[in-house]
């Protein structure tokens, strides 16, 4: 049963909060699941460190060409940002995609990845952006990739009892570089995405010189398509290459069959497509920048 509810103003004094609990107290910004998950008992607390009003977590900020987004940004402030939009616009659509508006203004955008469920849209995007956290703890603060971030489905590698993300960051996409995100969900559901899948790639006149590709949920987190991606290394821009990338992008998925997102083979059947969907959108999103 939960016993006190706390609002720090500052990063170190939420990490005294959780130290002085032992254990017992853990980190909340939007709690879109995490309020669902202590009332069904699926997590244990006996308090609450809210960071929603720490200020130097509410930003979205750009120096030295990398991007910082705060724990407690929300979804909706994502979606509506300039620097979101112009540089990394796949992840403020992906942002958008996120349950309903008063999920999104509520939700944040780190405590999607610290949740580490397996479909959550912010996270694929942020996966081919190369992202890292920054994590707090009474030890210091390191950065973690995101890839590293999951522990298993829906089991988060940050322990929220002793440690707090504080931030998300990664490198502005450059000249000839674009993101794309690619969403499959029910008909007007509101619900997590049947597949999703998010590219981004680096022109070099007319070829690839890169290409990151992830996918979810097929796996515990946002999975790459490690093979996809080194074929698409120097290939040609053409439709034949896309094909085969969206071929080869299968050898890494290992989607299962479920009754709200479809059966593995239906999903296995509709990758590829989300596969090129998401890479000619990327290169076309680069062939504009």
């Amino acid at each position: 049963m939960l016993q006190e509810y706390y609002l720090p103003h500052s990063v170190a004094d939420a990490l005294i909060l959780l130290k002085n609990n032992n254990g017992q107290a853990r980190i909340i910004a939007g709690g879109t699941d995490l309020v669902i998950d202590h009332q069904a008992e699926k997590i244990k607390a006996e308090a609450f460190v809210d960071i929603s009003n720490i200020e130097e977590l509410k930003k979205i900020e750009c120096a030295d060409g990398v991007i910082t987004i705060g724990a407690a940004v929300t979804h909706s402030e994502a979606a509506r940002s300039e620097l979101i939009q112009k540089h990394a616009p796949a992840l403020a659509m992906a942002a958008r995609s996120v349950g309903s508006l008063q999920i999104r203004n509520i939700a944040t955008v780190v405590g999607n990845v610290v949740n580490a469920q397996p479909a959550a849209d912010t996270a694929v995007v942020l996966a081919v952006l190369e992202a890292e956290a920054e994590v707090n703890s009474a030890a210091g603060v390191k950065y973690v990739p995101l890839y590293k971030m999951y522990a298993g489905v829906c089991k988060s590698a940050v322990d929220s009892t002793s440690q707090l993300v504080t931030r998300i960051r990664f490198i502005v996409p450059q000249r000839n570089q674009g993101t794309a995100f690619v969403r499959l969900c029910q008909r007007k559901a509101l619900a997590l995405p049947m597949l999703n899948v998010a590219a981004m790639v680096s022109l070099q006149g007319d070829r690839f010189a890169w290409a990151r590709l992830a996918m979810a949920p097929v796996g515990p987190g946002p999975v790459r398509a490690i093979e996809a991606e080194k074929m698409l290394r120097g290939a040609p821009l053409t439709d034949e290459t896309v094909e085969k990338a969206a071929q080869l992008a299968l050898e890494s998925a290992n989607p299962r069959s479920s009754m709200v997102r479809g059966s593995r083979e239906y999903r296995i059947g509709v990758l590829p497509v989300l596969v090129k969907r998401a890479l000619t959108a990327a290169v076309a999103r680069a062939h504009t920048n």
